[in-house]
């Protein structure tokens, strides 16, 4: 015969201490934290400036060597600046790539526009025109650049243009709107960023004009430009292919002055 058993207290329900609040079960794993763009810094700018002057001395060492000092040709020039951007474009490709294990392209915001391919050349083109307009105020510098020296017969034109409507945008786009351009924008805002990053475009393209104050202007307003519209559009490729229409325009107008009597 089974002897009654004791009445036993009900069970106590477990519950968080007086005082406390419920936890909710969102917070019982961490946030996910979004990873800051650009993921590069200052240091791979200052490794990769340091990679373009060495690239440029080694590769206009070997030019001189084998070029004819003071006679280099159309062809002859823009293969050397080939091979120079090429080279550092690899570098570019390697601190994306193997230094932080990123897509290369997306990382620098090579993105299809919103509103068109044509559409950013087309705004290229309008920059042009302003350009042109402005430099016909402003004093023309004295004697020849290095430049227009180069560009003497219609041949040079085609070629040069050929480059400067086609890998020159990418290259440079590359460089300056795709990799510092987010970087300054991050530190010192959009606004500073898009002016900050004209400043070193106008100064690769000084040597090609000697240097003048009126030129150096020029690229830097229309380096202004292409950044405004890296910004505007989030897109890499919309700046190149307005730095394209760009150049189209200065390349149709020195080949319409080579017809001129």
């Amino acid at each position: 015969m089974n002897e009654p058993q004791e009445p036993q207290p009900p069970p106590v329900e477990m519950t968080e201490s007086p005082g406390e609040a419920p936890v909710s079960p969102e917070f019982l794993t961490p946030p996910l934290v979004e990873e800051r763009y650009p993921f590069w810094g200052y240091r791979d700018v200052i490794l990769l400036a340091a990679m373009a002057f060495v690239l440029l001395l080694f590769v206009g060492s070997v030019a001189q060597l084998l070029l004819r000092p003071g006679h280099a040709s159309a062809f002859e020039a823009i293969a050397v600046q080939f091979v120079f951007e090429g080279l550092w474009f690899l570098m570019l490709y390697g601190v994306i790539r193997a230094g932080y294990g990123k897509p290369f392209w997306c990382s620098l915001g090579w993105l299809r526009p919103s509103h068109g391919f044509w559409r950013c050349a087309a705004w290229g083109v309008a920059v042009a025109a302003v350009t042109i307009a402005l430099g016909s105020i402003l004093p023309r510098p004295p004697g020849k650049s290095p430049m227009e020296q180069l560009l003497q017969d219609r041949a040079s034109i085609v070629m040069v243009g050929f480059f400067a409507v086609t890998l020159g945008p990418l290259f440079e786009e590359l460089a300056f709107r795709g990799f510092l351009m987010p970087l300054l924008a991050r530190t010192f805002g959009p606004v500073a960023g898009v002016f900050l990053q004209a400043v070193p475009f106008a100064a690769l393209h000084g040597f090609e004009y000697a240097w003048a104050w009126q030129q150096l202007i020029l690229m830097f307003l229309a380096g202004t430009a292409f950044g405004w519209m890296r910004h505007k559009s989030g897109s890499t490729a919309a700046s190149t292919y307005m730095h394209a229409g760009y150049n189209f325009v200065a390349a149709v107008g020195l080949l319409g002055q080579s017809f001129a009597p």
